[in-house]
């Protein structure tokens, strides 16, 4: 177990991203840990991106936000901009939903043409290879980087709204600052009410926890 942590998440207005953090702390504080988090909604509701600063540890913590962090977490093309500056390449993981990068789509009527509108399916591959070096030249320069396909996974597998809790079980595995059965206990008293209402809800975001948390394992 880690002692401590600098986690920012970056997301658009409406991805869960203060949610994320707000558990993370409310988490921490249960297991006796100092924790502290700093919400940045800046305009996100007219456009703007939304961030979410987060320091756990054993010791006081001595300033509310920090220059670099530890987790960077960016939910959205423009959140990987707008994070670039607290991402250093001696101590920074950076984790980035790879749903970002969409291959190339051929259209239906194309197949079987010969002049496409899109790419053709013989050259799909390596067009969507050169696609993906191009977004990973994009990122920031990190200690380490992550692309994990959270809102795919949670669009397919799950439901798009629990995006947010997809990403909370990577960072929890990711940062091993925090316990796994407080953060169900910090969730549980966060939705309580949503859950005594709809108790289906429960169910899907565990599952959503436990998705996160083995799409980070598997790249470990």
């Amino acid at each position: 177990m880690k002692a401590a942590a600098r986690i920012l998440v970056a997301g658009e207005g409406g991805q869960g991203v203060q949610s994320i953090a707000d558990i993370l702390a409310h988490a921490a504080f249960l297991q006796g840990k100092e924790a502290l988090y700093i919400p940045n909604f800046g305009i996100e509701q007219r456009g703007g991106v939304s961030l979410a600063f987060v320091q756990i540890a054993d010791v006081p913590i001595g300033s509310p936000k920090f220059a670099r962090g530890d987790l960077v977490m960016a939910l959205s093309e423009r959140a990987i901009e707008r994070t670039r500056q607290y991402v250093s390449r001696e101590e920074t993981l950076f984790v980035f939903d790879s749903s970002l990068i969409q291959p190339p789509e051929v259209v239906d009527r194309a197949v079987g043409w010969q002049v496409y509108d899109t790419a053709a399916p013989e050259f799909q591959a390596r067009e969507e290879s050169q696609l993906k070096k191009e977004s990973f030249a994009s990122l920031p320069s990190a200690k380490r980087i992550m692309g994990i396909p959270a809102a795919d996974v949670a669009r397919r597998e799950l439901h798009p709204r629990v995006l947010n809790m997809v990403v909370l079980g990577a960072a929890v595995a990711l940062t091993e600052v925090v316990r796994e059965d407080c953060i169900i206990d910090a969730l549980e008293r966060k939705l309580r009410d949503k859950f005594a209402k709809k108790p289906e809800l429960r169910d899907l975001n565990h599952r959503a926890l436990q998705k996160g948390r083995d799409l980070a394992l598997k790249r470990e």
